[in-house]
Formats: C-alpha cells, sequence, structure tokens
C-alpha cells in the first residue's frame, strides 16, 4: 500500500511537470506566432513643434483600442529619436497623430525615408499636413500641405471611391461637422477617396471642385494614407471615421 501511495505521488509529480511543460510550450508558441505573423505593428508617433491638438489622447487612445479588438500591436511616443533605422525596423505602419512643425533631424529623417522604401506604410492624420514644410520628400510622401482653413462647420462630403476598404461601408453622400483643411502643393499622384463639397460650406481659401479630404497612394516603394479627420475629441468616437 505504502509503495502503491509513493508511486501516485510520483505520477502526479511528473503529470504536473507535464502540464507545466505543456502550458510554457503552448504560450511560447503562441508569442512566437503572434511575433511572425499573427499581429502587425504600428507606431503612433504624436510629436509637434507648432499648434498641438487637444485630441491628440483621444486619438491615441482610439489606435489602442482598435489594436486590442483587430489584434494588431500599437506603440506610442512622441521621441523622435525613435526614428532609427533599427527602431523603426520593427514597424509596418507610422501613423502620424496630428504633427505639426519641424519635428525631424537629418538623420531622423533619412531613417523615416528608409522605412517607407522599404516597402512600409505611412498613415497621416489631420495636421500631419501641417508638418515639415521644409522637406520636400515629405511634402510627396504625405500629398499635400496645410493651407488654411474655415471656422467649424457642417458640409457636405462626396465619397468620390467607394471601392477601397476605407470608404467602402460610406454614404455616397455624407454629412459632416469638422475643421475642413484646405490644402497647397498638392501631389497629382495622389488617389482621392472623399471630396468637400464647397457650395455647402464657406471655405476660407476655395479650391474649387477638387478639394480631397483622404486619400491615399504609393510613394517610393511604400504606401501612404491621409484622412482630414481628428481635430474634434467627438471625431474618434464616431465608428464611420474610425
Amino acid at each position: 500500500m505504502e509503495r502503491f501511495c509513493s508511486f501516485n505521488k510520483i505520477a502526479m509529480n511528473s503529470f504536473k511537470s507535464f502540464l507545466l511543460a505543456a502550458v510554457l510550450l503552448l504560450s511560447t508558441g503562441m508569442a512566437a506566432f503572434a511575433q511572425q505573423g499573427g499581429q502587425f505593428r504600428v507606431l503612433v508617433f504624436s510629436k509637434t513643434a507648432g499648434f498641438r491638438h487637444q485630441s491628440i489622447p483621444n486619438g491615441v487612445m482610439a489606435l489602442k483600442k482598435m489594436g486590442e479588438k483587430h489584434v494588431f500591436s500599437v506603440h506610442t511616443s512622441e521621441d523622435a529619436n525613435q526614428f532609427t533605422d533599427e527602431n523603426l525596423a520593427k514597424y509596418d505602419v507610422v501613423v502620424l497623430m496630428s504633427t505639426t512643425g519641424t519635428i525631424f533631424n537629418d538623420a531622423q529623417k533619412a531613417a523615416f525615408q528608409k522605412f517607407v522604401q522599404s516597402g512600409k506604410g505611412v498613415v497621416g492624420v489631420h495636421s500631419a499636413t501641417d508638418t515639415e514644410y521644409e522637406w520636400p520628400w515629405y511634402n510627396q510622401m504625405i500629398g499635400g500641405y496645410f493651407l488654411a482653413h474655415p471656422r467649424n462647420q457642417t458640409l457636405r462630403l462626396h465619397v468620390a471611391d467607394r471601392t477601397h476598404p476605407a470608404t467602402w461601408h460610406l454614404p455616397e453622400n455624407w454629412l459632416w461637422t469638422d475643421e475642413l483643411y484646405e490644402f497647397k502643393s498638392l501631389n497629382p499622384a495622389i488617389k482621392v477617396l472623399i471630396q468637400a463639397d464647397e457650395t455647402t460650406y464657406q471655405p476660407a481659401k476655395a479650391m474649387g471642385a477638387n478639394h480631397p479630404m483622404a486619400w491615399y497612394h504609393e510613394f517610393d516603394g511604400g504606401r501612404a494614407f491621409y484622412t482630414n479627420w481628428g481635430h474634434t475629441h467627438e471625431t474618434f468616437d464616431e465608428p464611420l471615421v474610425l
């Protein structure tokens, strides 16, 4: 009887060890899967050297929640020293969350260019077009520069391209209230997704029939997407915008 109890104890301890090893192996395997292909990694960068939008924390939080829901990693920073070849290699996408002004030095610019040239993606939110006015490559990559904006108004938006994943869920004609940018130095290669109908509000400096609000394009080996939305806190609570 005593020998049977000892055998039972040894067997139970062996089973516990096996179970622990199996759990550790499974956990390691899942972690490796996540790193290898289970998700993509996003760097949300929100440094400002000019006007700072109070909606930035809302935008950052919205992307973190989207990451949790759709299983991708979101890392946030306002430190331009993150823009090195080694560090940017960790990420698949850089989101410029309402950045403003001159925010990169020459070495950081070079690293950002290599990131895009390696086939990676950039998403510009709102005042990402109010950034790096003295850097022609950035102008072409982001697609245009901020020129002016009128007071916040309600207007009619026209969804010009409903075949893109960012817009196929949107109504063709859409009423929206926001701070509406007008642009200069537009890259003619951008593919416009949404247009502002200037006949439905009072612009500051009219752009006419070609007044894009969101666009995308392939550029210098990578891809870029821009959206005008992001000025107000409420923007990041709107499912259609997200």
